[in-house]
């Protein structure tokens, strides 16, 4: 069939199985062009089919040369509907990986389990495979983004909100697909709400995997686990980092000292990396985001030092996680490889666009083309190469 991009609201309802082929296929040549780095052995990568955890998982493979497991909730093709991004990402990584390794051994090493990370019967799944694939692992990444989650005890379901605490917020924000200046306003979260979204997005089931995985002897002596968090500038903490959001990620963040004390007797440790803004799926729905991506993306651009997530994985394992001694923490102990986006030169500039953007400049003043192209490939379209009035297999 021919698949063509259909985005409603600034959100894709599908995906192309080439693109997306394609998508994976330039990760992974940016990561053999970079070099090997030093890394884990075996690593088990919680939400490894998208954004952060896919690269986090390519670079684990192919720049350390790891074994690794991947854990993601996606969807085959059925009918007239293609399969999810994460399901099309999944297999160019598995067929990728298979056919590559330093050693020349990739089949075998690396297996992917399609279900609800958040049950108890997916960890012990996990954990049998652990045994029998590599006996432990020394790296879990813990990169879940999921609307929902069914407590894995009471099945109570939880869905999560972006919102704002206590006050209505509004701004301006890019339409991605039309690339105009749009209103945006949405109101107050609730008690509720705000406790619903910490339940999924806190750091409540990190705990529960390291848990685990602990409890069944499959840690390695030295084990790190590390989760991802973003914090962003003013421009975005009405919305961001003091919405609803926000508060999860508080909590994703004292977790990371709670998982620290507990893997201490195996001298092992826990981080939160605080990672740049990029162009997600999740990202592009939320009011104000768009055009401050846009806007960002220009800066970054024009200084050299935009990266995307395969650079921001690249960049954490080997300045990081693996350079052979702690890694530089800020001052309530995370990594920041946000660090070149919160620059003062470069929110300097990005404010001063911020300030100025009208329908009229906005061309000018924000990257609407790379936004867009961004937007369009982690779905797999809007690449050069590839003729999208072709039939595909979806």
């Amino acid at each position: 069939m021919v698949v063509e991009a259909m985005i409603r609201n600034n959100v894709c309802m599908n995906a192309h199985p080439t693109g997306c082929d394609r998508y994976v296929q330039e990760q992974i040549d940016y990561v053999k062009s970079a070099g090997p780095i030093s890394g884990p052995v075996h690593a088990l990568v919680i939400g490894s089919s998208a954004g952060y955890g896919l690269s986090s998982r390519i670079v684990a493979a192919f720049g350390a040369g790891a074994g690794t497991i991947g854990v993601a909730f996606e969807t085959p093709a059925k009918g007239s509907r293609t399969a999810s991004v994460g399901w099309y990402n999944d297999r160019a990584f598995l067929q990728a990986v298979d056919a590559w390794e330093p050693d020349g051994s990739g089949a075998g090493k690396h297996r992917t389990f399609l279900g609800d990370a958040f049950s108890h019967a997916m960890k012990r799944d996990v954990i049998a495979a652990i045994k029998e694939m590599f006996g432990t692992v020394d790296l879990v990444v813990y990169s879940l983004a999921s609307g929902l989650r069914f407590d894995p005890d009471t099945g109570e379901r939880y869905t999560s909100v972006l919102k704002p605490l206590e006050r209505s917020y509004s701004s301006i924000t890019l339409d991605g697909k039309t690339g105009t200046l749009v209103e945006a306003s949405i109101e107050p979260a609730t008690e509720d709400e705000a406790a619903a979204t910490v339940k999924v997005m806190g750091g409540e089931d990190w705990e529960l995997w390291i848990r685990a995985l602990q409890e069944a002897g499959v840690l390695a002596d030295g084990a790190k686990t590390v989760a991802y968090s973003y914090i962003g500038p003013e421009i975005t903490f009405p919305l961001y980092r003091d919405g609803t959001i926000g508060r999860a990620k508080e909590h994703l963040e004292a977790t990371a000292g709670k998982l620290t004390g507990m893997l201490a007797p195996q001298h092992g440790v826990a981080y939160v990396s605080v990672n740049k803004a990029l162009v997600t799926r999740a990202s592009s729905v939320i009011p104000a985001v768009p055009l401050y991506l846009a806007i960002l993306y220009r800066v970054m651009k024009k200084k050299g030092i935009h990266e995307e997530t395969i650079q921001q994985a690249y960049r954490l394992f080997g300045e990081r996680l693996y350079t052979g001694g702690a890694p530089l923490l800020d001052g309530d102990g995370r990594i920041r490889i946000d660090d070149w986006e919160m620059r003062a030169d470069v929110q300097s500039e990005v404010l001063e666009a911020w300030n100025k953007v009208t329908p009229d400049n906005v061309g000018t003043l924000a990257d609407i083309h790379g936004f867009q192209q961004a937007f369009l490939n982690i779905h797999g379209f809007g690449f050069e190469e590839i003729d999208y009035t072709v039939d595909v297999e979806v």
